[in-house]
């Protein structure tokens, strides 16, 4: 597992690697294994949380005769213009959280998405803009439309993992407001680009 830099104000990941398996077909049509890949994190916002993105596809339906998805998603990761979504298709990713120091607050953040988040690891508070806080254990799911948030985890001591699986959207609608995109000033995290233009 690659540790942080010595400058990280957090103590080193305690997470363990996982290994990527993606599937794929002989000439025959048989089910094989294309390929298993060790995880590799990258990290934000000096530390306070790390990426691994397994896959992406960036089309819905999604192309996957002749491995056409497989290139897709080779294609846009070494891009390095994925943001949060893949506006046209669909994002796995999996997030490590750091411990907390005491007042520390997460990104408010909206994406142009649906997006399913599962807790792995540990626990996650789920702020919303209402003010509103709901505590996720290891199991529970959220499912979130298009919704401003942010995520803080709890521990001041113990690290924690979600998966999230997210899939772009029209723009959310309320009343007259339409709300889109909005990832704050305070990360190093860009905006979603549409594959059609990379």
């Amino acid at each position: 597992m690659s540790s942080l830099p010595s400058h990280n104000p957090y103590n080193t990941p305690t997470l363990p690697n996982f290994t990527r398996y993606i599937t794929g077909h002989d000439a025959n049509g048989t089910a094989i294994v294309h390929s298993a890949t060790e995880s590799a994190f990258r990290e934000y916002d000096s530390g306070s949380f790390r990426f691994n993105v397994p896959f992406t596809t960036s089309q819905f339906p999604a192309e996957l005769s002749g491995d056409a998805d497989l290139a897709a998603h080779e294609s846009l990761i070494a891009s390095g213009k994925l943001g949060l979504v893949s506006p046209s298709g669909t994002v796995c990713r999996v997030v490590d959280f750091a411990p907390s120091k005491s007042g520390t607050k997460g990104l408010m953040h909206r994406t142009q998405s649906l997006d399913y988040g599962i807790v792995l690891e540990g626990s996650i508070e789920m702020w919303l803009d209402s003010g509103e806080m709901n505590l996720l254990k290891k199991g529970d799911i959220a499912v979130q439309r298009g919704t401003m948030h942010e995520w803080r985890n709890p521990s001041e001591v113990e690290w924690t993992r979600m998966a999230f699986i997210l899939q772009g959207t029209k723009p959310v609608v309320v009343g007259d407001k339409v709300l889109k995109e909005e990832l704050g000033n305070q990360t190093e995290i860009g905006p979603s680009v549409s594959v059609s233009n990379l």
